[in-house]
């Protein structure tokens, strides 16, 4: 179906013949989602946690860090204690992976409902966690094939000739097919079409088994539909008193071209009274046009809407600049008129899309050479959804596509049936039909796949160990990558898993993948930050650490002018507390600092007071005086620029009030 001079033989051969049909170049789809997160998680760091929260203390990282410690070892009964009380919080400010693992916690003690309800609020709150968009690339689709592959039987009809046989559609009681065909006729002159020699294609009809669908009893369709011209793929309405069929610009006698000298192809209407009357109310549908090609006519269940092939404005465009066959749907309504033409935007390429047929059960199936295939074109599938709009297509697999040309594929939902035509070469004529028989569903598998990387550098993590977990919190699959730090899960459709990266030495990494609906590829990378973990410092933990990195505290802040103990620096000390009580030759030096805005006498004095005053507490909480000293050392060690005289935010003089943790014996 292409429009200019140079592509003058491919009317027919894009838009009926299909010999020698071009074919594009594979377009990957991909798809990029990244959910990386700390891991505080270890059993010493949650007894540590757990002795802090015993003392009364709560906070919204405390109680984060503490479920993730039963997370991260899959205990995911004692997680949700510890997430139930997070969720008690403000849920706009608890970061957006919270809200997954408290789910799966929830699932965990069976609570489904309220499981599903924090992933909606999770959505409303913090946006879309589906990482089932669809990419530029799918690397898998071969892979993906395979996978539906083996599902049909294919058998070559015997009514087939050394000419073109294609294009069946269903009439009435699905006993009788009809279909195109440049057989020879009984006519004694045969008119044959000057750009290839061949005869002219008129409409046949055939016999169809009921049981296994095989053709026999061949004869031109009784009526006056066929004419001198090209006639192919009728679609009926299921009382068989109106068809649409393709036929060339050829109307009430008249031959008419395009101003680019090509005659085009149109959609034509007729409709009768009964079986037995000659077709009447012939007409030409409004859709059609003298400057495109509109073709192979496919009607729904509820023949409300058609479908159609045709490379009008709005189609998408081709390498060479040219419009390209997209297929089209327009509504119908009860009188029979047609609306407007849309284009269904979501499953043409730049590539040819045609011959759509619409099944009973709601499947579209159409022929591409711009989606993913074998070569040439394929037989794709899409789901329609209530409006008609087509779902993501998905490759019907082998041994029905092959590396020729595959279309017109038909098929009855109710004994898993149908027929296709393909240019295959172990066929009888240039086109062939087929029948074949539907042995399996349709499969819907997905790739999961990603590579392991280091936080902030990008550089590979070979000998990483990947987990597979499913909503049910099981473990699928664990691999271990290999140079190229790669990996690759087969997952199910429309499922939400896990994927956890673990090395030593690194953080764990953990992203949250919805697979979609249709079979496909989706990227999942993991980035696992360098660095030792809290159990491995405190194992490692040597004279002059600094407790602040060890332990990974937060700062612990004092008000402007004050030595005090804040309540959120009093969660802090008791994880102090707890190293030195699991640790009872520990000794520590308590180092503060005070920020720049006081005299320097004064300041070294606030900060002696804080440091005496952290140190008391500790006194306090029962450990020996003769295990801490504390001092002051005002504003002459800052952590940044905020000297004397120096303007700076309330935000960066706080960065210098501040106390440090050095551990002068183990």
């Amino acid at each position: 179906m292409s429009i200019g001079k140079n592509m003058l033989h491919r009317i027919l051969i894009i838009a009926i013949t299909f010999t020698g049909i071009f074919s594009y170049g594979q377009k990957d789809l991909i798809k990029e989602s990244n959910n990386d997160f700390k891991r505080l998680a270890y059993i010493d760091a949650q007894q540590m946690y757990l002795e802090v929260v015993n003392n009364g203390f709560e906070s919204r990282e405390l109680f984060s860090k503490l479920g993730d410690t039963y997370y991260f070892n899959n205990d995911y009964v004692n997680a949700h204690k510890w997430y139930e009380k997070l969720f008690n919080f403000n849920k706009e400010l608890i970061e957006k992976e919270y809200f997954f693992r408290y789910a799966q916690s929830l699932k965990a003690v069976g609570e489904y409902d309220k499981a599903s309800a924090i992933m909606k609020e999770s959505v409303a709150l913090k946006g879309s966690s589906d990482n089932s968009d669809r990419y530029l690339k799918e690397p898998n689709y071969l892979e993906l094939i395979e996978m539906q592959s083996g599902r049909f039987e294919v058998v070559n009809c015997d009514i087939n000739t050394k000419a073109q046989d294609f294009g069946t559609a269903y009439y009435k009681d699905k006993f009788t097919v009809v279909f195109a065909s440049s057989r020879d006729t009984t006519s004694l002159v045969k008119r044959r079409h000057k750009w290839n020699e061949r005869v002219f294609l008129n409409l046949y009809q055939a016999d169809a088994a009921d049981s296994t669908g095989a053709l026999s009893n061949v004869k031109p369709l009784s009526g006056n539909l066929n004419t001198k011209f090209h006639e192919s793929n009728a679609v009926y309405t299921k009382d068989g008193n109106t068809v649409y069929f393709t036929r060339n610009n050829y109307y009430k006698g008249k031959y008419k071209k395009s101003t680019d000298d090509i005659n085009k192809l149109k959609i034509f209407r007729a409709r009768r009274s009964s079986e037995k009357e000659e077709w009447q109310n012939m007409e030409e549908l409004n859709i059609n046009g003298d400057e495109f090609s509109t073709a192979h006519p496919a009607l729904n269940a509820a023949e409300d809407k058609l479908y159609f092939a045709s490379d009008r404005d709005g189609s998408m465009i081709g390498p060479d600049g040219e419009r390209l066959s997209d297929i089209w749907v327009v509504d119908i309504d009860e009188s029979g008129n047609l609306g407007t033409p849309m284009n269904l935007e979501g499953i043409n390429t730049a590539g040819n899309e045609l011959f759509p047929f619409v099944s009973e059960n709601g499947n579209l199936y159409f022929s591409s050479t711009g989606l993913l295939g074998l070569g040439g074109l394929d037989v794709f599938v899409s789901t329609l959804d209530n409006a008609g709009i087509p779902e993501t297509p998905v490759n019907v697999g082998k041994p029905l596509n092959g590396p020729y040309d595959d279309f017109a594929f038909i098929v009855d939902d109710r004994n898993k049936m149908g027929y296709f035509s393909s240019n295959r070469p172990e066929g009888k004529g240039l086109d062939d039909i087929y029948r074949f028989k539907e042995t399996k569903p349709l499969q819907c598998k997905v790739f999961i796949e990603g590579v392991v990387t280091q936080e902030g550098t990008g550089m590979i993590i070979p000998n990483a160990v990947v987990t597979l977990i499913d909503s049910d919190n099981n473990i699928v699959k664990e691999i271990t990558t290999g140079d190229d730090a790669a990996y690759k899960f087969l997952a199910d459709c429309d499922h939400t898993y896990r994927i956890r990266g673990e090395k030593e030495g690194y953080t764990v990494a953990e992203d949250v993948v919805t697979t979609p609906g249709v079979s496909g590829t989706i990227q999942a990378p993991l980035e696992v930050e360098k660095g030792e973990t809290i159990d491995d410092k405190l194992t490692n933990v040597k004279v002059g650490d600094d407790l602040n990195d060890i332990l990974d505290l937060n700062p612990i802040y004092f008000d402007f002018d004050k030595s005090n103990i804040r309540y959120d620096a009093e969660i802090e000390l008791q994880k102090v507390l707890a190293f030195m009580r699991a640790y009872p030759t520990s000794e520590i030096d308590i180092r503060s600092h005070t920020d720049s805005r006081a005299p320097d006498l004064y300041n070294m004095k606030l900060s002696d007071r804080r440091a005496k005053s952290t140190r008391g507490y500790l006194i306090e909480k029962g450990i020996a005086a003769s295990r801490l000293t504390a001092a002051g050392y005002g504003e002459f060690q800052l952590t940044n620029e905020c000297s004397n005289g120096v303007d700076c935010t309330e935000e960066q003089h706080q960065l210098n009030r501040r106390s440090e943790f050095i551990v002068m014996k183990k």
